[in-house]
């Protein structure tokens, strides 16, 4: 099973939007610098705000993609906690 999820840093308040089979190890990666070059280079704690179920890698990666649109950021910006 593969979860889409989108990370919120409060410090910059940037958004990261991606996919894995593994949640809680990826946001381990990203909170130690280790899970990608945008998460890495930017200062704070990345916490979980938006996660979803996908069948497969493949649908996973299209709904990715629909996320990280205009419209699937307006979507993910109603789950920044306020």
């Amino acid at each position: 099973m593969f979860k889409v999820y989108a990370l919120y840093n409060k410090k910059s308040g940037k958004i990261y939007i991606g996919q894995t089979n593994n949640i809680e190890k990826r946001l381990k990666e990203h909170n130690e610098k280790r899970g990608n070059h945008f998460t890495s280079s930017i200062d704070g704690t990345w916490i979980i705000i938006y996660q979803e179920a996908a069948s497969s890698r493949t649908s996973a990666i299209l709904r990715e993609r629909q996320l990280k649109s205009f419209r699937g950021r307006e979507f993910i910006k109603q789950y920044i906690p306020r």
